[in-house]
C-alpha cells in the first residue's frame, strides 16, 4: 500500500507542464503505479482545461476552405501501423514500471550502474541541465551518507524499502525532501533497495569522504 504521496503543487506544476524533465519522469512514474495521485492529477488536468476553454471565450479562428482535408490527410499519413502486443515481462523486470521503462530503454538489466561506495550503485539518466535523474541501488542493510539539500528532492521507491530516521517508504511510496530535510536513508534488510531520484541542486554530505567525491559522481 503507498502511504506517501505527491503534494498538490507537484501534480499541479506536471499538469501545467512547468516541471523539469527530471522531475517529470519521477512524477509520471510515481503515477503509473498510484491511483490516488493519478485520479487526483486527472482531476486538475480537467481544471487546467477548463481554464484555457474560459479564457478562449468566444474567439473565433479563421480556418481555410481545405482545412479539414488537410487534417484527415495527415491523420491518415500518420496512423502507426498496429503493433503486436508485447509479451508480460517477467517478475524481476517489473521493477519499472511505465514510461521509466521505456525511458531507460529496459528494465534492471540494462541499467548501466556505477559504484559511489558502500556497494551503493548508481546511473544517471539523461535530462535537461536544470535538474538531475538518476537510479539508486542501496543494498539490504546498506546506507546513503547523511545528507541534506539545497533544493529539492524527489525519492521515488521501486523495490524494498528504506527508512530515514523521520519516516518508512515502501515500493511506490515517494519521498520530498527541501532544505528543511537531513536524514540518512537507510535500506531495510532483506530485499535490496531500488531507487529513481531527482534533485535540482547538489545534495549537502555532512562527511568529508562523500564532499570530496562529490565532484565526480555529480550529486
Amino acid at each position: 500500500m503507498i502511504t506517501h504521496h505527491l503534494n498538490d503543487q507537484l501534480l499541479m506544476a506536471y499538469s501545467a507542464g512547468t516541471l523539469p524533465e527530471a522531475f517529470n519522469l519521477v512524477v509520471a512514474t510515481h503515477i503509473a503505479v498510484c491511483d490516488e495521485c493519478r485520479a487526483r492529477l486527472e482531476s486538475f488536468d480537467a481544471i487546467g482545461g477548463a481554464l484555457i476553454e474560459e479564457s478562449v471565450g468566444d474567439a473565433l479562428v479563421q480556418m481555410g476552405s481545405d482545412s479539414l482535408a488537410q487534417t484527415l490527410a495527415r491523420i491518415k499519413t500518420s496512423t502507426p501501423e498496429p503493433r503486436k502486443r508485447a509479451a508480460a515481462p517477467p517478475p524481476r523486470e517489473r521493477v519499472l514500471p511505465e514510461p521509466l521503462r521505456s525511458y531507460i530503454g529496459g528494465g534492471v538489466d540494462n541499467i548501466n550502474w556505477r559504484p559511489v561506495g558502500g556497494g551503493v550503485k548508481q546511473a544517471i539518466l539523461p535530462t535537461s541541465e536544470n535538474a538531475t535523474a538518476r537510479m539508486l541501488f542501496i543494498p539490504a542493510g546498506a546506507a546513503v551518507p547523511d545528507h541534506g539539500h539545497a533544493g529539492m528532492e524527489l525519492t521515488l521507491v521501486l523495490q524494498g524499502a528504506f527508512a530515514d530516521g523521520h519516516d518508512r517508504f515502501a515500493r511506490g511510496d515517494i519521498e520530498i525532501a527541501d532544505e528543511d530535510l537531513h536524514h540518512q536513508p537507510v535500506a531495510e534488510p532483506g530485499l535490496d533497495c531500488i531507487c529513481l531520484a531527482a534533485t535540482d541542486a547538489p545534495l549537502r554530505f555532512r562527511g568529508l569522504l562523500p564532499r570530496l567525491a562529490q565532484p565526480f559522481l555529480q550529486i
